[in-house]
């Protein structure tokens, strides 16, 4: 290696002054506009602005000081900014954004890519006023031991849960395989107990079936991998003599938007599949893969219902908005808004909604959902009779 000469470099007295009392001026001017300057150039080297804000905070201080001198108890400094993230967080009064603490933040990431653990596999959901049973799992202790779809997932180990989210009901029902469980369910006004052992439950991401020359594929969710899965299905549809498929995105809740723009690159090249509204972001589109339409000629139907929801409804409103596929089934959720993830602080995450999704065509998903071209109606009965007729209707056209 060749070493250069450090030679050392002189400047006269007078010049240095001079070169100090400029930079001084500069730094001066910058601080002073900084704020200003930085709001305008920090989008554009990828950078968050922080917002001035009018709060009084002080108020909080008052609460803080005033229950540390009464209080008759223990007040865990941690817990106290804890609860106060949350509460900051829950007064927005949206149910999509959210503050996880690290234990929160560690079952989200589980649920979103499907490592679910231990527990009686049963999907469920937010209905009329409750969360229900959506369906059961095949070869799973739920189904065995006679839990229902539209059950009202009432008790879990003698616990009332039927005030509680999905989540938090979800977390009471898991634990160490083999481990007992009883969940109490209302069905038809009445209570019904189960007493069940927790097992792993293995739930995939998307998986095909045939009928003939029909193609069956259903997504569950939108994983990491799921673009990539029925890329590889799609792959063999030619050999199998595949004529037709069915995309089933019934009580598929969503996941990742890139993984929702793999799976329409199946059928759309290098168009328009989403546009995205933002008060902060500003307004922009995402665009199908290119090279990657093999199914583009395919004759695709995609069956929906009241729980297909978020990427689910971009899929099946873009194939829509395209007429690249027959919507059959229910109205979906109508959940079109964009959660962005901000790690923060010793492991906690928050989930903010920072965007509206509307789709090629411009119609907004939001609580408005996307309706299908046949309306086709499936009830917790059929569920649990095992009759589907909007997959028979499906197969019909």
């Amino acid at each position: 290696m060749n070493k250069q000469k450090w030679e050392e470099k002189k400047t006269s007295l007078g010049n240095a002054i001079i070169m100090s009392a400029v930079m001084a001026v500069v730094g001066v001017v910058i601080g002073v506009n900084w704020n200003n300057w930085f709001g305008e150039f920090a989008p554009y080297f990828g950078l968050e602005t922080s917002v001035s804000s009018n709060i009084n905070w002080s108020e909080l201080d008052e609460v803080y000081n005033k229950l540390a001198s009464t209080y008759n108890g223990e007040i865990s400094e941690e817990d106290v900014i804890e609860g106060a993230k949350k509460g900051l967080v829950e007064s927005l009064g949206d149910m999509y954004t959210v503050y996880m603490d690290p234990e929160e933040t560690t079952d989200f990431y589980n649920d979103l890519h499907g490592n679910v653990g231990s527990g009686i596999g049963v999907e469920m959901g937010l209905r009329d006023g409750y969360v229900r049973v959506l369906r059961t799992l095949p070869d799973n202790p739920a189904r065995k031991a006679g839990i229902l779809a539209g059950d009202i997932m009432y008790k879990v180990n003698g616990e009332d849960v039927y005030d509680l989210s999905v989540e938090e009901i979800a977390k009471k029902v898991r634990g160490e395989t083999g481990s007992e469980v009883t969940v109490t369910v209302v069905r038809d006004g009445e209570e019904k107990s189960f007493t069940m052992k927790r097992e792993t439950i293995n739930n995939v991401s998307a998986y095909v079936e045939y009928d003939g020359s029909t193609a069956i594929v259903t997504v569950t969710r939108f994983d990491n991998d799921t673009g990539t899965k029925v890329q590889g299905f799609a792959k063999e549809f030619t050999d199998k003599g595949v004529k037709k498929v069915i995309l089933d995105l019934r009580g598929n809740g969503g996941g990742y938007v890139s993984a929702a723009q793999d799976l329409l690159s199946l059928w759309l090249d290098n168009e328009n599949i989403l546009i995205q509204k933002s008060k902060h972001f500003g307004n922009n589109t995402t665009s199908s893969n290119s090279g990657k339409a093999i199914l583009k000629d395919m004759k695709t139907v995609v069956l929906v219902n009241g729980s297909t929801a978020s990427a689910s409804e971009i899929v099946a409103g873009a194939l829509q908005d395209y007429g690249k596929a027959t919507v059959v089934g229910e109205t979906t959720y109508g959940k079109g808004v964009v959660q962005n993830l901000y790690d923060l602080s010793g492991g906690t995450v928050l989930k903010v909604t920072t965007a509206e999704w509307y789709t090629p065509n411009d119609r907004s998903i939001n609580k408005t959902g996307i309706k299908p071209d046949i309306e086709v109606e499936r009830s917790y009965e059929d569920i649990n009779a095992m009759k589907d007729p909007q997959l028979k209707k499906a197969k019909e056209l």
